[in-house]
């Protein structure tokens, strides 16, 4: 019987190429199959196993067959594909510590152009923190220190403008208009700039770039611009009658006190004659501006008489007060609850803060700014800013008065004069407190810090006093001639007078730590600085000397002027002098080199005040009394 055969099996399936549904997709994928560069990827990617040496032999060969043109390609090519954005890849905290060590702000300016992230690590507030204390900008006061909450234009003050209308040829009404809106474009350029930070007292202050850059510009401004806003003439009546004599300035005001018994105030925004006080009946020696605002710094117990014999009570000294009409109550402060500072219940037992250069003090909370002046009519006179009368005419010295100050945050005054004594007073409430009594010749200067007061005096000597007490604490005994300055900020007192030499006392014990020497003639004129570790003299030989307050050592001596110097002032990156060679300098603090000339040369300087931007020249040219009136602030702040 025959055997069927098995069928027969159906043959392994093999490999099967994929084949697109359509015949374009069929071209394509023929042709990425045929490529050469995919080719030649495979060849590559296939040299993986032998190591990376083959690899380069490769790229080595296809390298050397490329024709010039090819290479260049390949380098373009090749060139974008090797950056790498480093910063970007790094944490933020070594990103930011490599930029710290970029010193030119403009470099910096234009990293943030390269990338968004980069633009957002040039933006940290950390790195321009560490440029404004690389180039010595004030961190915190730079451009915010005369700016306050609780100094915005209020309904109430403007009501107080209207009260008191000036005379129709006094140009008060429009410059106030004008100033008034100077200020808010301030505080809104400083608000656009953004307030990001505020300090231990809760006070907002400007994000540290922000400020870099109004403080940048300002200097630079001072270098090399600045803008002079008003230049008044006014014709000399007599013999010196038209000297000025003092001055005054703060942000929105500046004072100047004339030997012809007037006190003029002009706009620090415009340079426009704002008033002129009248009432002394003879020249005037001294003045003094309190802004308005601030807080009471003063203790609700503090002794109004004194257990030493050099202090004693005025015998008829009855507060006037009562007496003071209702609407200068108000400026005064009188009628408003009293503002203490945060987070204070009295004040500290620090020795406070030392007086401004500038002869302004902060004010007790009162709405409005106070101007206190006094001269050879013996008289000590407070005006009302706002409305330009005069509130209160304190009398009591029996010469004339040479020199006044007023103590932050509290209504104290404290006079000095040609009488040998020197006497506080409250000029809130328009009365007499005490009478330091001590020194045996006429009271030259005075500085205060706190409530401490130092006198520089005729006799040779400076006395250190309790404003509060009227304490003689120490009498300061060394000098061979007259004292004609004296500087004080609670740790040491510096004087210089005529004999030529600058002693610095221990505020403390009352000893004297160092004698000074270099100048040739009087010493007139003194700054103390403890934050920047400087200070500055000035003398009648024209030459300014600055020494090193640690090591009592002089660091620059500059011939400023080939006579007197009459002002001098400086902060951590310019020292402005004034001289009577008709002359305002300005020079480098660090280097003592010589920046520039500011104005034009005159016949005699008498008075240069600078301040947030603002810079007063007062001076005598061709015969006549001229006020110069300088900014040197963004131009935003002023165009």
């Amino acid at each position: 019987m025959p055997i069927a055969s098995p069928p027969t099996p159906a043959p392994s399936p093999g490999p099967r190429n994929y084949m697109p549904a359509n015949a374009l997709q069929l071209s394509q994928y023929q042709s990425t199959l045929h490529d050469p560069s995919n080719l030649s990827r495979t060849e590559f990617a296939s040299l993986s196993a032998l190591g990376p040496v083959y690899r380069k032999r490769y790229l080595v060969s296809l390298l050397s067959d490329c024709s010039q043109s090819e290479l260049l390609f390949i380098s373009q090519t090749i060139a974008p594909m090797l950056k790498r954005d480093f910063l970007t890849e790094l944490p933020p905290e070594i990103a930011l510590h490599i930029l710290s060590f970029v010193h030119e702000p403009k470099t910096l300016a234009r990293a943030s152009q390269v990338s968004k992230r980069w633009h957002d690590l040039v933006h940290d507030e950390w790195l321009w923190k560490v440029m404004c204390e690389m180039h010595r900008f004030n961190i915190q006061t730079d451009a915010t220190d005369d700016i306050d909450d609780d100094d915005e234009p209020n309904e109430e003050s403007s009501k107080e403008t209207e009260r008191f209308p000036s005379h129709p040829m006094d140009p008060a009404l429009q410059s106030l208009t004008a100033r008034e809106s100077m200020k808010r474009q301030e505080q809104s350029f400083l608000s656009s700039l953004g307030r990001t930070h505020r300090d231990k007292m809760g006070n907002p202050l400007l994000s540290y770039r922000k400020q870099f850059q109004y403080s940048y510009t300002l200097m630079s401004n001072m270098r090399r611009g600045g803008t002079r806003l008003r230049s008044h003439r006014m014709t000399i009546p007599a013999p010196d009658g038209g000297v000025v004599t003092s001055a005054a300035l703060d942000s929105d005001r500046v004072i100047v006190g004339c030997a012809n018994s007037k006190v003029l105030i002009y706009s620090a925004t415009t340079g426009v004659l704002c008033r002129t006080l009248l009432g002394h009946e003879q020249g005037v020696w001294a003045v003094h501006l309190v802004s308005r605002g601030g807080y009471w710094d003063e203790p609700d117990n503090h002794a109004e008489t004194s257990s030493n014999e050099s202090a004693r009570s005025p015998p008829d000294s009855p507060p006037t007060n009562g007496c003071v009409h209702s609407k200068y109550r108000r400026a005064l402060g009188l009628d408003i609850p009293r503002k203490r500072r945060p987070g204070t219940a009295q004040r500290s037992e620090s020795p406070g803060k030392p007086s401004d250069l500038c002869c302004t003090s902060e004010g007790w909370g009162q709405p409005n700014p106070i101007v206190v002046s006094a001269g050879c009519d013996k008289t000590l006179r407070v005006w009302d800013v706002v409305s330009g009368h005069c509130i209160y005419i304190l009398q009591g010295h029996t010469a004339t008065i040479r020199c006044v100050r007023v103590l932050h945050n509290r209504p104290i005054a404290v006079t000095g004069s040609r009488d040998t004594t020197v006497r506080v007073w409250d000029i809130q409430k328009g009365r007499l407190l005490r009478i330091l009594e001590g020194h045996s010749h006429s009271v030259r200067c005075l500085d205060v810090c706190g409530n401490r007061v130092v006198s520089g005096s005729y006799d040779a000597t400076c006395r250190i006093w309790n404003a509060d007490t009227g304490n003689c604490l120490h009498v300061l005994t060394g000098h061979e001639q007259e004292i004609y300055s004296v500087a004080f900020d609670g740790v040491r007192v510096v004087s210089g007078g005529m004999d030529t030499t600058v002693r610095v006392w221990d505020a403390e014990s009352g000893q004297c730590i160092a004698l000074l020497q270099g100048h040739s003639a009087l010493v007139c004129q003194l700054q103390l600085c403890p934050r920047t570790g400087l200070l500055a003299t000035g003398g009648s030989d024209g030459r300014v000397i600055t020494f090193d307050l640690h090591s009592y050592t002089s660091l620059q001596r500059i011939p400023a002027h080939d006579s007197s110097v009459t002002s001098l002032q400086f902060d951590s990156n310019f020292l402005i002098t004034g001289g009577n060679d008709g002359r305002v300098r300005i020079y480098e603090t660090q280097s003592g080199l010589h920046v520039r000339d500011l104005g034009e040369r005159c016949e005699s300087v008498w008075k240069v005040a600078c301040k947030g931007g603002t810079c007063a020249v007062m001076c005598k040219r061709s015969g006549q009394m001229v006020i110069e009136i300088w900014t040197f602030l963004p131009r935003t702040l002023y165009l």
